[in-house]
């Protein structure tokens, strides 16, 4: 995100759309403008604790505090677009479920419109990060573009010329549940070996905390000690990054897409993951084409440059 004083207008800096990317501990909220240079950002705890019910209306209050603040810095707010977890109904715009912040059948895009008075949009955090990417970040130009967030979870978000892919019951791209594993760890979904417990930021963390004895060991640390030649990091990272390649090659057989975005935290490990992916992808590919396999590039605000971009949409003015 870039910010831009009230003075550089553009033609159509008078103009905002609300933004906010609901997360299962803070909120990242915006006003972006139609070229999506953000106007104003900030940040505020989701208080997910406190249930559905109070978070929905913490989502509201702070929606209406930001379309008075464009309005307070002479702008006009047009449109508000959120972004959740779970699953999302994007055509309904109903939050149907995410346990890690209590959304159940929450009607969330009728609610903030009437709020509001403003058109409204309704999207999937991973599938808005991935929309981002394709048209403002790393997959800019490229009509295929698969957005892969390697955190907590993994998840993914397919684009193709600029529109994001939902699935017929909003659950598309949930790559961080193909079976890579057969028989392996149990994950929460209640099958065994998928790609997010062996290669997620918290699997990588998990292993080698079993391994060494240390404790709270993370991601980080192994990307740390592995890139430092310490051997056991080396094996979990290697192990790791196997089961992501094999994850991805199930991706690419599927979607065939031009190019492959990882973002997410253990992104930040940047060539640290980037090489030893490119390469243990490219010795498992046969008939398939190799996408490119790059970096996103927006970081932690992907996800609510996105709800922008859903918000522009539903004007029927994309970015």
């Amino acid at each position: 995100m870039t910010d831009r004083s009230p003075a550089d207008e553009s033609p159509t800096g008078d103009t905002v759309v609300v933004a906010l990317d609901v997360g299962g501990t803070g909120m990242k909220c915006a006003l972006v403008r139609p070229d999506g240079v953000v106007h104003h950002q900030e940040r505020h705890p989701t208080h997910a604790e406190r249930g559905g019910a109070a978070l929905t209306e913490n989502i509201l209050e702070i929606a209406e505090g930001l379309a008075a603040k464009a309005r307070a810095d002479g702008l006009t707010p047009v449109a508000v677009g959120i972004a959740v977890p779970g699953v999302v109904d994007e055509v309904t715009g109903v939050a149907v479920w995410a346990a890690n912040v209590g959304f159940r059948d929450v009607p969330l895009r009728d609610l903030a419109g009437r709020r509001l008075g403003l058109p409204a949009a309704l999207g999937h955090d991973v599938r808005a990060g991935a929309l981002a990417e394709a048209r403002l970040g790393a997959g800019r130009g490229r009509r295929h573009v698969l957005f892969v967030a390697i955190g907590t979870g993994i998840a993914g978000g397919l684009v193709v010329d600029g529109a994001g892919y939902p699935g017929a019951h909003g659950a598309a791209g949930e790559i961080g549940h193909v079976i890579v594993r057969p028989g392996g760890i149990p994950c929460g979904c209640g099958s065994r070996g998928c790609l997010e417990t062996e290669a997620s930021a918290r699997a990588v963390g998990r292993r080698y905390a079993e391994l060494s004895g240390q404790a709270g060991a993370t991601a980080y640390d192994v990307a740390t000690r592995a890139a430092a030649g310490e051997e056991l990091a080396t094996r979990v990272w290697h192990d790791a990054v196997e089961a992501l390649a094999d994850g991805l090659l199930t991706a690419q057989a599927l979607f065939d897409v031009g190019v492959v975005v990882l973002g997410g935290g253990l992104a930040e490990a940047g060539d640290g993951l980037l090489v030893p992916v490119r390469d243990a992808f490219a010795k498992r590919v046969t008939f398939h084409r190799t996408p490119d396999i790059v970096r996103a590039e927006l970081g932690d605000v992907a996800g609510c440059l996105g709800a922008a971009l859903l918000a522009l949409d539903s004007l029927g003015n994309p970015a």
